[in-house]
């Protein structure tokens, strides 16, 4: 009796994502519909109490809109204030699929026979996320290896998700909003779709295997592709500690890590217009030589934003108005961001979060990533002041470049914060963009994208 192939049945099956709509609508929808109740008949909301009930249809459901809605709490004023604190707490620990399930997925990436392209295969996942798990594994020749393999119908809950998500943002614009997010929503939407493709996250490895070529501090897996599809991503495993197992290590160990973070994600951006956009604590272990942390372990490419380089100029040229106080190259660099429509009063705005974000690397001496702040309430204070401010004089229409940028760049601190570093980040960053030529990131960009078939 003939059956339809595992791939057909998984390809954006109807009824996944008709059962998706139908959860993820009835609990953000249902929110919505409680605050226009609220507008309407102009009784008052309890935000928390909102807030907490959204958060735990959330992590109660899973999946890409959980991944969207940790994304937005790092986002000043995406969402309300009361709204980012509950977000911010939920994990991407997604219920692992069991035996069975992994059985069918191999089958339908590698063909029925694929047990015997392994020596070995764990059956328990060393890990479970949002969009999918990896299992331990080894090859026919011996090599460890890390199999990254995609939940079922995860195209499907991505689509069902982002058409909801605007449902999400309609909660926020109830309330009188400082930020237009229709760009955020945008570019949420493109990276997310990108997640799913593993091909393209084996391009993103070979990049990174490419800048970080001569780097022995960072190690970059490879990608074993007779054993990856789009939905199964087989690399090397790199052995490594947790990151934050290094907390109370002696200040060298850990100002080590950190400098090395610091260049993981500002090398790339500052030569290549390339971000590592969720530096999240599970991406990155530490491995060890001689019983002394050596070095990162770089886990995770799903998340890559490419920018144009006029965008990373415009970085460089915030930087360097706001350090020099040049007032004329403050707001061209605004205007290479994409900003618009920029009055004196919004970009009094805009440099208070930009002071923030550039603060460490303004003062040339040895401190901390911020005094005195704990690695969760890293940007809080001046995230409110944003939002305050921005009340009164906005809305304000944030370009979808922001959105990855920003969130790396509050990830990234809290790393620092959690390790609690003491480095010189003036310095660092001033060797990253030591000469930089808008057309010189250019012509390296072009040409390792070009070598390994990426597109921007």
């Amino acid at each position: 009796m003939p059956t339809t192939p595992p791939r057909d049945r998984e390809q954006n099956r109807m009824s996944a994502r008709v059962g998706r709509y139908a959860r993820v609508g009835a609990n953000v929808g249902g929110l919505a519909a409680k605050l226009a109740g609220a507008r309407v008949f102009g009784y008052e909301v309890d935000n928390e109490k909102q807030a907490a009930e959204l958060a735990a249809a959330l992590g109660g459901l899973k999946g890409p809109l959980m991944k969207v809605a940790q994304l937005l709490s790092t986002i000043p004023d995406a969402i309300p204030p009361e709204y980012a604190a509950e977000l911010a707490q939920l994990q991407s620990d997604a219920p692992p699929m069991g035996w069975p399930f992994v059985k069918r997925r191999m089958s339908a990436e590698l063909g029925r026979d694929w047990q015997s392209r392994f020596k070995e295969f764990d059956r328990a996942p060393a890990a479970a996320a949002s969009l999918g798990q990896v299992h331990r594994a080894v090859s026919q020749d011996g090599a460890p290896l890390a199999c990254k393999l995609q939940y079922p119908d995860m195209a499907s809950a991505v689509e069902a998700d982002l058409s909801q998500l605007g449902l999400l943002f309609s909660v926020h614009r109830r309330m009188q909003p400082a930020i237009d997010t229709r760009e955020i929503a945008q570019e949420i939407g493109e990276r997310v779709r990108e997640e799913l493709d593993y091909k393209r996250e084996a391009k993103q490895i070979a990049a990174y295997s490419e800048i970080f070529r001569d780097e022995a501090r960072i190690r970059v897996p490879a990608v074993h592709d007779t054993l990856s599809t789009g939905r199964l991503l087989t690399m090397n495993w790199l052995e490594g500690a947790p990151l934050l197992s290094f907390r109370d290590s002696p200040l060298e160990e850990r100002n080590l890590l950190a400098e090395t973070m610091f260049k993981a994600w500002w090398h790339p951006f500052s030569h290549f217009g390339m971000i590592h956009g969720d530096p999240h604590l599970g991406n990155y272990t530490v491995f060890s030589q001689d019983g002394a942390p050596a070095g990162i372990n770089l886990l995770d490419y799903g998340c890559i934003r490419i920018f144009p380089p006029e965008f990373v100029a415009g970085v460089v040229d915030l930087y360097r108005g706001l350090l020099e106080e040049n007032e004329a190259l403050v707001v061209s660099a605004y205007e290479r961001w994409g900003f618009k429509g920029l009055t004196r009063d919004l970009i009094d705005i805009l440099n208070i979060w930009a002071r923030f974000i550039y603060g460490p690397l303004l003062t040339d001496r040895v401190r901390s990533i911020a005094d005195g702040v704990k690695p969760g309430e890293y940007g809080r204070k001046e995230a409110f002041r944003v939002h305050r401010a921005l009340k009164e004089k906005g809305p304000v229409t944030v370009p979808r470049e922001f959105v990855f940028m920003d969130r790396a760049a509050i990830g990234l601190g809290g790393v620092f914060l959690h390790l609690r570093a003491e480095l010189n980040f003036f310095r660092l960053f001033n060797e990253q963009i030591e000469s930089f030529e808008t057309a010189t990131v250019q012509g390296r960009q072009s040409k390792l994208l070009s070598s390994v078939g990426l597109i921007p």
